[in-house]
């Protein structure tokens, strides 16, 4: 008897386990498939590494398999779409000036030359996506061709002679009444003149090099090798600039193009891996982004230093 009650048990509980199985199949978020409005033209070698890798979670031709489908895998290939297309969408290519595309395509191979991109959980499902050496590389010499060409830019340096000849302007210090605010509430900080470098690094994709500066804190954190996690309090500022080679070949600095900060607090921006976002936009310090959700944009990009406090500056020996 008590073997037929504990046989029984275990019937009912297999049995609720396939009504649940059953029931949760119907709670289906939306995968919309929207048309295709602007497809992206690059080598038919490159697009087929795209397609295979990129496209399921990055375009509007998802193709999803039959084991995509069923609950709860089918809740995760949902968001995972849904928050891949918010960051990159090839279908929409179109609706990107060409500069943002080589700055999107740059932070793609980033994140796929640092190995967050595919996936991991997306890979040992979809065994075809893992990229191999010869698809990296091949993605990588795509991207560097993109790069500006490394010769004398006269517009670059008109643009650098005219914003020169209003550095009295921009080196006003304003009031901190008057400060530019992102629209996370995080101010322009002015004195990140009066800060150290910490590092230094270069885009090619579109032509400009950068200076990173950091506050007190930070260059006493570096300056012990405390950077991981760096402490709170510490400040990193990012400022690029055109990257202007003359005549001769020697490379300097152009016109200012943006400054970016990341601010260490890991109780206020416990919702922002423990960080303050923020960037501004040419020497008139424009707000970056059109709402406070521009830092998912920030997190997306830095996501592969998790395991460095979301920070790719290596800083030089002080």
């Amino acid at each position: 008897m008590k073997d037929f009650l504990k046989k029984l048990k275990g019937k009912n509980i297999l049995v609720l386990v396939l009504i649940a199985f059953v029931g949760i199949q119907f709670y289906r978020p939306s995968i919309t498939h929207e048309p295709v409005t602007g497809e992206i033209h690059v080598p038919s070698d490159v697009r087929a590494v795209l397609e295979r890798s990129c496209f399921d979670c990055h375009s509007n031709q998802t193709n999803l398999k039959w084991f995509d489908q069923i609950a709860p895998a089918y809740w995760l290939v949902a968001d995972h779409i849904k928050k891949g297309k918010e960051g990159l969408n090839f279908s929409e290519w179109d609706q990107l000036p060409t500069p943002a595309q080589n700055a999107k395509l740059w932070e793609a191979f980033n994140q796929i030359h640092l190995g967050a991109m595919p996936l991991k959980s997306y890979e040992m499902l979809h065994p075809e996506a893992k990229l191999s050496e010869k698809d990296i590389n091949l993605l990588k010499k795509y991207v560097t061709s993109l790069a500006p060409k490394q010769k004398p830019d006269t517009a670059k340096i008109s643009a650098y002679n005219k914003q020169y000849q209003q550095v009295n302007t921009m080196n006003a210090k304003p009031s901190s009444a008057s400060l530019p605010k992102a629209l996370n509430g995080i101010s322009y900080i002015p004195d990140y003149k009066n800060w150290k470098p910490i590092s230094s690094t270069e885009r090619f994709d579109n032509g400009t090099m950068r200076i990173i500066f950091g506050n007190d804190i930070a260059i006493k954190a570096a300056k012990e090798h405390k950077t991981n996690p760096w402490p709170d309090g510490a400040i990193l500022a990012k400022v690029a600039w055109d990257q202007i080679i003359d005549s001769d070949g020697n490379v300097t600095t152009g016109a200012f193009k943006q400054i970016e900060y990341m601010i260490k607090d890991s109780k206020k921006f416990a919702s922002t891996k423990g960080w303050g976002w923020a960037r501004f936009l040419s020497p008139k310090l424009e707000p970056y982004g059109k709402t406070a959700e521009f830092t998912n944009e920030c997190i997306r990009c830095h996501l592969p230093m998790n395991d460095n406090d979301y920070v790719f500056t290596s800083p030089l020996n002080h």
